[in-house]
């Protein structure tokens, strides 16, 4: 049997195959195919660190922005200094450490059975709802409390929109609200984006003197004594509208920040 090496082995006689054959262009397509999955794998695993910078900054640039504390001539980590991160256990309404707050990753968390809830009454489409939740408290330079954060989320039309929601120190105030991740149609659920649309949302209140909620996202215009309640549909897309008016009183609500919006009122946090 002639050896590998030798004139009559496999890879003598590969070699003699014409440049256009199928074995060679297939050898060639196998081997750039191996060598781009390697480049891409370096370059992803390379990246890897950078791309996590990138996205924490874009979280922090969210918060800030919802705060109307940013400024880009100001370092993002530095302003984010003035934020304290705490992690909330939703079934108590109070704050926990049964998770690290600077590595709980509440998206992850929903999709974990023994860290999340399946939703029965799942208003906002979100399927599961982690059992923690992390928000962000801004102090002024008191030490007194300004505003808190809320992370929220919840389905539109095509997708699943991610944001944040800023409340004054009553817990009952909104400051302002924004989604940084969406796929809605550019120009109609998009929409959730415009400056003009966000600023509806400023000075809004969640709920009346009896503490219920009755904060609504509608096409139809309430009476005088209920527009403190009210955000204005976007026009031309209803069910986006739907989904952030689902979304928000959720997360608003008694099953999400409800109960540890009422505890932080009554200092029982």
């Amino acid at each position: 049997m002639p050896e590998q090496g030798s004139g009559t082995g496999w890879w003598a006689r590969f070699r003699a195959l014409p440049v256009d054959s199928t074995p060679k262009t297939l050898a060639v397509a196998v081997a750039l195919c191996l060598f781009c999955s390697m480049v891409v794998s370096l370059a992803a695993v390379s990246l890897r660190p950078t791309q996590e910078a990138n996205k924490l900054r874009d979280k922090r640039v969210n918060i800030l922005q919802v705060s109307g504390l940013y400024n880009p001539d100001i370092d993002v980590n530095k302003a984010f200094e003035a934020f304290e991160p705490r992690v909330v256990d939703l079934a108590t309404g109070t704050f926990t450490d049964a998770v690290d707050v600077a590595t709980y990753d509440q998206r992850a968390a929903a999709s974990d059975p023994e860290m999340s809830d399946a939703l029965d009454d799942d208003p906002a489409g979100i399927g599961r709802r982690a059992k923690y939740a992390t928000v962000y408290l801004l102090n002024d330079e008191a030490g007194n409390l300004d505003k808190i954060i809320l992370p929220i989320h919840g389905y539109g039309l095509w997708s699943t929109l991610y944001g944040f929601v800023a409340l004054e120190e009553n817990g009952n105030d909104v400051y302002g609200l924004q989604f940084y991740e969406h796929a809605e149609t550019p120009g109609l659920g998009a929409e959730v984006d415009n400056p003009v649309w966000k600023a509806q949302w400023h000075g809004k209140e969640l709920r009346n003197d009896a503490g219920d909620l009755k904060i609504t996202v509608s096409k139809a215009s309430p009476p005088a004594d209920q527009q403190v309640y009210h955000v204005d549909a976007l026009a031309g897309a209803t069910l986006t509208s739907r989904g952030v008016d689902n979304l928000v009183r959720y997360w608003m609500g008694d099953q999400g920040f409800g109960p540890f919006l009422e505890n932080l009122k009554q200092g029982n946090v």
